[in-house]
Order: C-alpha cells, then sequence, then structure tokens
C-alpha cells in the first residue's frame, strides 16, 4: 500500500474533505490560493526594473536572439497591420495545419514547404 493510504493524518484529510463540503470548498481554495499568492511573490521579486541591468543585458546578448527579436517584432506588426485593415486572416491558420507558411508577397500569401532531401530519397 501507499505511504500516504497508511497515514492516519491523510485518512483524516480525506474523511474530513469526503463529508463536510465547507471542509472540501476551504480546502481547495486553500490549495489554490497558496500557490498563486507564492508564484505572485517570486514574480515580484524576480522582476526587475533597473533600467542599467536592462541595459547590459541588451548590450550583451547575442545576434542570435536580437534577430530573433527582430523577426518577431516584425512578425507582430504584419499581423496588426492586417487586423487593422480586417483582412481575413483564416488562411493563415489553414495553411499551419497544412505545414505551409505564408508568403511576405501580396498576391501570394500561401507557399508549401520546401521539400527537404531526405524525405524524397526515403519515399522512393
Amino acid at each position: 500500500m501507499s505511504l500516504f493510504m497508511e497515514s492516519s493524518a491523510w485518512r483524516w484529510l480525506v474523511r474530513r474533505t469526503r463529508d463536510s463540503k465547507p471542509f472540501f470548498i476551504a480546502f481547495a481554495t486553500l490549495c489554490g490560493v497558496i500557490p498563486g499568492v507564492v508564484g505572485y511573490g517570486v514574480m515580484q521579486v524576480t522582476n526587475s526594473t533597473n533600467e542599467q541591468l536592462e541595459t547590459q543585458l541588451r548590450k550583451s546578448a547575442s545576434r542570435d536572439s536580437l534577430m530573433m527579436g527582430q523577426v518577431n517584432r516584425e512578425r507582430l506588426a504584419e499581423y496588426l497591420g492586417e487586423l487593422q485593415r480586417k483582412e481575413d486572416t483564416n488562411d493563415r491558420y489553414v495553411a499551419a495545419l497544412k505545414g505551409e507558411t505564408l508568403t511576405r508577397k501580396p498576391y501570394v500569401r500561401i507557399q508549401p514547404l520546401p521539400k527537404q532531401e531526405g524525405e524524397t530519397a526515403s519515399k522512393e
């Protein structure tokens, strides 16, 4: 048997939550609130608003992370622009489900991913 099942404290907790609905609600709330409060506290302590530290981290960032930041900003700007122009963006999701990617050419929105050399050799 499990160690929990043999513990008198565990059996008392199970019996109390089974027999008393207010105790069950209080226990469930406690199990949700305490981790939430601890998580919020950790986020507040680790969140830095130090401008000097942010500047230093931005200067020491790798080219890859800077490039990814730029790409993400461009993608977000493109997507928000489409939303502002009220364009139909459902084809973006359809393309993603088909394993395709959208191009930046205005009249050719969907383009299939190029086949890799390993895939063609394995199919033959």
